[in-house]
């Protein structure tokens, strides 16, 4: 069976996903990551839903702001194509069901130099965060995540932005 019809068969959760890079870009290039607050030792992108009627770039601006308290960015790059992943087991039965995972859509931002970052917001997602080499990202990554992390940290290097 071809991953396509997999995929339809399925239920997957319209999501965006942020890779940010500091406001030293490109003249430095470190990568944020958060460390989830509901899952152990789990590090990530800032990610979330897409409502309804919203665009990818619309709801990218609204999950930074909900997530990290700012949604002053400056987007840099866009991957071409919605990556997805399955959810494990666990997680569909707990927390995300009905979906079976998540359709992202990828951009690459730059943070402006105002920005100031603020994990502590009305619900907060993480309890730490840390800017890192693009190297190191996939180090600390959940497992489910890191194929489609690796796919996106290479498009971003082989297009020249990392």
């Amino acid at each position: 069976m071809s991953e396509k019809i997999a995929q339809n068969e399925k239920k997957y959760r319209p999501n965006v996903a942020a890779v940010i890079v500091s406001s030293e870009y490109p003249f430095k290039c470190k990568i944020f990551i958060a460390q989830r607050s509901d899952i152990e030792d789990a590090w990530q992108f800032p990610q979330g839903g897409i409502d309804d009627g919203e665009s990818p770039s619309e709801a990218l601006l609204r999950e930074l702001k909900e997530e990290i308290g700012t949604k002053k960015v400056e987007i840099v790059a866009e991957y071409p194509d919605w990556l997805f992943y399955d959810f494990p087991s666990k997680i569909v039965s707990e927390k995300m069901y009905p979906y079976d995972g998540q359709k992202q859509k990828y951009f690459l931002v730059r943070l402006k130099k105002s920005a100031k970052l603020d994990i502590k917001t009305k619900h907060p997602e993480f309890t730490d965060y840390k800017f890192i080499n693009a190297d190191k990202v996939l180090d600390y990554i959940t497992h489910f995540k890191k194929p489609v992390y690796k796919k996106v940290l290479e498009y971003f290097k082989k297009e020249g932005y990392l």
